[in-house]
């Protein structure tokens, strides 16, 4: 089956728990066409670069999907129809990314500042050493 890649962003006053809910709503869409969501990525509440439908920050959601093009046609349909999602896109991919995907990476840089003396848990440090960075 091909892969996608499906992006959306929903408007800023829903909660945490109201955007699982719409991811578990979307995933149960691509099941019952014949797909699987193999991966389920909230990147948080961002800026937008101009205001859309009054909106000028948004909740960001990635679901990485294997399913036929049915599956992914009816999600779609779906998400134009729910007044919560103000924006999305839907791109076919050659391959899903493992691990966390460039955003996750990034907002996942920001937060993890090591201070001098302070404990590394060991998958932090192991990342370091691969990529040969500093730890502080």
């Amino acid at each position: 089956m091909p892969l996608y890649e499906s992006t959306f962003i929903t408007r800023q006053d829903l909660s945490r728990q109201d955007i699982t809910k719409l991811s578990e709503s979307l995933t149960s869409i691509i099941e019952q066409g014949g797909g699987k969501v193999v991966k389920n990525e909230y990147w948080g509440i961002r800026g937008l670069a101009y205001r859309i439908r009054k909106n000028r920050k948004g909740h960001y959601s990635m679901l990485a999907i294997d399913a036929p093009p049915a599956a992914i046609t009816e999600m779609e349909r779906n998400m134009h129809i729910n007044e919560d999602i103000i924006r999305t896109l839907t791109v076919r991919v050659d391959a899903i990314e493992e691990g966390p995907s460039a955003m996750m990476q990034q907002s996942r840089g920001r937060d993890e500042y090591v201070a001098d003396g302070e404990v590394v848990p060991v998958e932090i440090a192991a990342e370091a050493i691969i990529t040969e960075e500093p730890l502080a």
